[in-house]
């Protein structure tokens, strides 16, 4: 691979890479801000299936972790990459669903 190459291949991990730091600070706003009971019943969804999801994949791992023998430990910034886009997905959703 040449050196445009290499260029591109670092211009979109910088481009992914600032996505998932602005979807983190927008998660942690967008816990912080108050608001009507419509949107708390959106945002209180969409955190409470985010957990789910999260707590499940913890549960996934420590089993494997278990059966394997071995503790390989998870990477935080993938975690919160993670947490932060299931928040959206489940926020977008129920955006949707409840007319938000």
């Amino acid at each position: 691979m040449d050196e445009k190459g290499f260029a591109w291949i670092g211009i979109i991990v910088l481009i992914i890479l600032a996505a998932i730091i602005i979807m983190d600070i927008a998660m942690f706003v967008s816990l912080m801000r108050q608001g009507d009971e419509r949107r708390q019943l959106i945002v209180g969804k969409a955190s409470m299936w985010s957990f789910i999801a999260i707590v499940g994949c913890f549960a996934f791992n420590f089993a494997e972790n278990t059966i394997r023998g071995r503790y390989e430990g998870m990477n935080p910034f993938v975690m919160l990459a993670v947490a932060a886009t299931l928040y959206f997905v489940f926020l977008m959703y129920y955006k949707r669903k409840y007319g938000g």
